[in-house]
């Protein structure tokens, strides 16, 4: 059954078989096999750079739905980005990462510091082993990017959130010299694990 929902421009459907009670799952898992997903093939959804959600070239205005798209949305095994519910899937463009993230808030000094990040859709998420913060460099300004890691994809590649410019000084000012790998870095703490930012010069940091 597909659910209509208004974006303020036109009804966008979405499934709603997961809908049901934890009892009504049991009996319907007994009853037959599990569903396989329809494949839709490419949906007319693309999230842009700065976390716009578009639907058929027009925003999505409604924080609300924005939020429930993002709780189907799977990265695939080769790297492409899906909405998926339990009865279909279809494939979705994405211009760098789904997720922005917008503030930051710490606590805590050194190897006890915490890093909690909020991104665009208010999820609140903590940088450490399991959320790792990322820098990507441009080849040809070396300009840093950072990402945070918000959830497992299906291959190797996560689900990430790109930490805007203001957000990434915030973390930049909280940096301090470490060792990684045999290198001296600049990076920060977070729930026990040492990220690095970027290499430091020779002789610095001693």
């Amino acid at each position: 059954m597909m659910l209509p929902i208004s974006d303020g421009h036109e009804t966008i459907g979405v499934g709603t078989s997961a809908i049901v009670s934890e009892g009504e799952k049991q009996d319907c898992a007994r009853a037959k096999p599990k569903r396989v997903a329809v494949d839709c093939g490419n949906l007319p959804f693309l999230i842009k750079r700065d976390g716009t959600w578009m639907y058929r070239g027009s925003p999505i205005l409604r924080k609300p739905m924005v939020c429930l798209f993002s709780t189907v949305l799977k990265r695939e095994e080769d790297g492409g980005y899906s909405l998926e519910t339990p009865v279909e899937k279809g494939r979705i463009e994405v211009e760098d990462v789904p997720f922005v993230a917008v503030e930051l808030e710490w606590s805590g000094h050194g190897r006890e510091q915490m890093l909690t990040f909020r991104t665009n859709i208010d999820q609140c998420i903590t940088a450490g082993p399991e959320h790792p913060i990322r820098i990507r460099h441009d080849l040809l300004s070396c300009e840093p990017t950072p990402y945070l890691h918000v959830r497992d994809g299906k291959g190797a590649l996560p689900i990430e959130a790109r930490i805007n410019r203001a957000t990434y000084y915030e973390m930049v000012a909280l940096a301090e010299p470490g060792m990684l790998r045999g290198r001296s870095v600049l990076g920060v703490w977070s729930d026990g694990a040492f990220f690095s930012l970027g290499d430091l010069p020779p002789g610095c940091g001693k």
